[in-house]
C-alpha cells in the first residue's frame, strides 16, 4: 500500500462531505437523540464493512460493470431515500406543538432497532459507494500487490475513520440538541433534511454507470 497518509487525508475529506449518511444521521440525531443518531451510525458503518468484504471479494466489479445489477441497486437505494424522505416531512403534521412530546425519552421508543436498519439500508443500497471503493481504492494500491490484503486494510481504515467522525458528530449535535428540538426549529430542520434525502434518491436514480 502507498501514500498511507495521503490516503488518510482523502478519506477524511470525502467522509466530511455531506450525503446521504449525514442526511439520515443528522435527522435521528435530532428527533430521536444521542441513541437514535449512534444506532444509525453503526447501521451506515455496517454498510461499509459490506461494501469492503464485496469489493474484497470483487462483488463490487460485478455491481459497476453489470447494468442490470447497478441498476437494480441504484433504484432500491433512491425509493428508500425519497421514502425516508417523504416519511420524514410527513411526520411533522402527525405531532403536537406541547413540549412534553418534544422531550426525548429513549425508554419509549419502540423502534429503536429501525435506526440502525436505516443507517444500514442507507448506505448498503447506494452503488456510489460500491463504485467509491472500486475505483478509489486502487489508486493506492502497490504496483503488481497482491490487492486482498491492501484492500481490506484500506477498507477498515476506512470504516474506522468514518465511525470516529460520526461519533464525534452524533456527540455535538447532541449537545446543542435542546435548541434543535424546538418546535420552530426542528421544523426547519427536519423540511430540510426531507427535502435533501428526496434530492439524494432523485439524484441516485439517475446517476449513470461508469
Amino acid at each position: 500500500m502507498e501514500n498511507l497518509v495521503f490516503f488518510i487525508i482523502a478519506c477524511v475529506l470525502l467522509i466530511v462531505l455531506p450525503g446521504p449518511d449525514t442526511a439520515i444521521v443528522t435527522k435521528n440525531t435530532v428527533v430521536h437523540g444521542q441513541r437514535g443518531g449512534f444506532q444509525t451510525m453503526v447501521g451506515s458503518c455496517a454498510g461499509l464493512t459490506v461494501h469492503t468484504i464485496a469489493a474484497v471479494a470483487g462483488l463490487s466489479a460485478i455491481i459497476v460493470k453489470s447494468a442490470v445489477a447497478f441498476t437494480v441497486l441504484k433504484y432500491v437505494g433512491a425509493v428508500y431515500l425519497c421514502y425516508l424522505g417523504i416519511k420524514t416531512l410527513l411526520s411533522m403534521r402527525a405531532k403536537k406543538a406541547d413540549m412534553e412530546e418534544m422531550t426525548d425519552i429513549p425508554e419509549i421508543e419502540a423502534k429503536g432497532n429501525s435506526y440502525f436498519k436505516q443507517g444500514l439500508i442507507t448506505n448498503i443500497t447506494n452503488p456510489k459507494v460500491a463504485v467509491f471503493f472500486l475505483t478509489f481504492l486502487p489508486q493506492f494500491l502497490s504496483k503488481g500487490a497482491e490487492p486482498f490484503w491492501p484492500f481490506l486494510t484500506m477498507g477498515i481504515v476506512y470504516i474506522v475513520l468514518t465511525f470516529v467522525w460520526f461519533a464525534l458528530y452524533v456527540f455535538l449535535l447532541n449537545k446543542i440538541r435542546n435548541f434543535m428540538k424546538k418546535p420552530a426549529t426542528q421544523s426547519v430542520i427536519e423540511t430540510f433534511t426531507g427535502a435533501v434525502l428526496i434530492g439524494f434518491g432523485i439524484k441516485l436514480a439517475f446517476e449513470k454507470q461508469v
